[in-house]
């Protein structure tokens, strides 16, 4: 039994790479208009918004931000699409962000969407986000995340943080109620500043809804926090 190579049965040989040379320029064509078009979606967005765009490769923005995992993940890391400036007051900034892992065959690349908030007041180091099948798994082997006194809130979410209780006296029942209602997102808690991030890239709606979610969750931060932390001016 012989095994055709159907390329050659489709395709005369002296043919095939004038059409694998075809598709690959009409494959890097479109990427660069899927680029160009979303460059041009957030800066109508950012434009819309007051803030700053620069469509530029930042190679610097993860160290400016050593406290959020997501930022110190693999190698060849930069951000683009920067939007920067004030929203409701609060100095905010918006990007697509890129890393690479692996070498070799097994590199692959991974590119999020995320906004970071400065906070109002000061923060304690806290993680919350949707729960995976992985977490369940560990859960069984007796590394489990904080749970709450809402199964449904627990189910959904992955809590974290190194002081239970400021993750029990920020996520309280109206926080919980707050967090469910909303689109799901990784929301990551540093001392001066809150990032939202997903793995895949935002649109502009979700830019929204992420600046959004970090709104209603300071709204929601109890008052004797707010006053015992307040960030007390130079």
């Amino acid at each position: 039994m012989f095994l055709l190579n159907p390329m050659k049965e489709l395709i005369p040989e002296y043919l095939i790479f004038p059409v694998i040379l075809v598709v690959a320029v009409a494959s890097i064509t479109y990427a660069i208009y899927v680029s160009y078009k979303r460059r041009k979606e957030l800066a109508v967005w950012a434009l819309k918004n007051d803030l700053t765009f620069i469509a530029e490769k930042d190679d610097c923005f993860d160290s400016q931000y050593p406290a959020f995992d997501c930022l110190q993940k693999g190698h060849d890391r930069y951000a683009c699409n920067v939007m920067y400036g004030a929203i409701a007051g609060r100095m905010f900034i918006g990007c697509d962000y890129h890393y690479v892992t692996g070498h070799g065959r097994s590199r692959q690349t991974h590119s999020i969407s995320l906004i970071i908030i400065k906070s109002p007041i000061l923060l304690e180091r806290l993680l919350i986000r949707p729960e995976t099948f992985a977490d369940k798994f560990v859960a069984l082997a007796g590394f489990d995340d904080i749970n709450f006194e809402s199964a449904e809130f627990s189910r959904k979410f992955y809590v974290k943080s190194p002081n239970k209780k400021w993750a029990y006296d920020i996520i309280h029942p109206r926080m919980m109620e707050f967090l469910l209602s909303m689109p799901e997102f990784c929301i990551q808690f540093d001392l001066l500043s809150v990032i939202v991030y997903r793995n895949c890239r935002f649109s502009p709606k979700d830019f929204e809804a992420a600046v959004s979610l970090v709104n209603g969750v300071f709204e929601r931060i109890p008052d004797y926090i707010a006053q015992d932390n307040k960030i007390q001016p130079k």
